[in-house]
């Protein structure tokens, strides 16, 4: 299936794969640097395929094939895409399902636009990892390199240094979730690995304490990495998208 492009109100372009099927209809959105051909992405596809679901997956500007350059991005940006891509491309309320980065995305998303949520689906959700994650690591010399010099290199353990600008570090404070009413009047499960090196079990612990739902779970699977991408854990991402889809009285 070839790649197609939208243009957002913004002028980029994104890139991203569309299949038919009945709704509530499953958007995918992704980590921070990782595109829609990954595994959790490709797997979910092929779901919504057998299942006769609608999906959409895609990858925001500076990811995968999708224009832009990936250091001039941030949070507000790739929260337009996503914006983007649910109202052009979706019809009636959808789950959406976000893995790392994506949760925090996927949590902007509920509350930019609640009458297209009928649930939503985290795995391993990072909300507000700029400030909660990379700012409150940064030592003293670090914090004033990204303020006077415009960006810092920090490690990755999925290959090539993440590059955090000043920008995703001050435009990031313009869109935490943590830190006001987060509500979610709709089915809410969480998945979280316990061997996850990026999202500690008490990110996880702490948006299920602090976000007002009446149906929200979290699920733990220990041994299971930030990927959650093993076998066992794509049957489960199944299962709950199927359970939500179910709760929500649309499935």
């Amino acid at each position: 299936m070839a790649v197609e492009f939208l243009e957002t109100p913004e002028g980029r372009r994104i890139a991203y794969h569309r299949t038919a099927g009945k709704g509530p209809g499953v958007v995918f959105l992704g980590g921070f640097k990782s595109d829609m051909e990954g595994s959790k992405a490709v797997h979910l596809e092929g779901w919504a395929k057998r299942s006769g679901r609608a999906f959409l997956r895609f990858d925001y500007s500076g990811h995968g094939q999708s224009g832009g350059d990936f250091t001039d991005g941030c949070i507000g940006d790739w929260a337009a895409d996503a914006r983007a891509v649910i109202e052009a491309l979706t019809e009636g309320p959808q789950v959406l399902v976000g893995s790392s980065m994506g949760g925090w995305i996927s949590l902007l998303m509920t509350q930019a636009l609640p009458a297209r949520v009928a649930g939503l689906v985290t795995i391993a959700a990072a909300p507000d990892f700029t400030e909660a994650g990379f700012w409150a690591s940064f030592n003293e010399a670090e914090r004033r390199q990204v303020m006077e010099e415009g960006q810092i290199a920090v490690p990755s353990e999925y290959g090539e240094p993440y590059i955090i600008t000043r920008r995703l570090i001050e435009d990031g404070r313009d869109h935490l979730v943590m830190d006001k009413p987060l509500p979610l009047p709709f089915p809410v499960r969480c998945l979280q690995g316990t061997a996850d090196t990026a999202v500690s079990t008490e990110t996880a612990l702490a948006l299920l304490e602090h976000a007002a739902c009446e149906d929200m779970r979290l699920t733990l699977v220990k041994g299971a990495d930030h990927s959650f991408s093993s076998p066992p854990c794509l049957v489960l991402i199944e299962k709950t998208i199927e359970k939500v889809l179910n709760r929500a009285g649309e499935g």
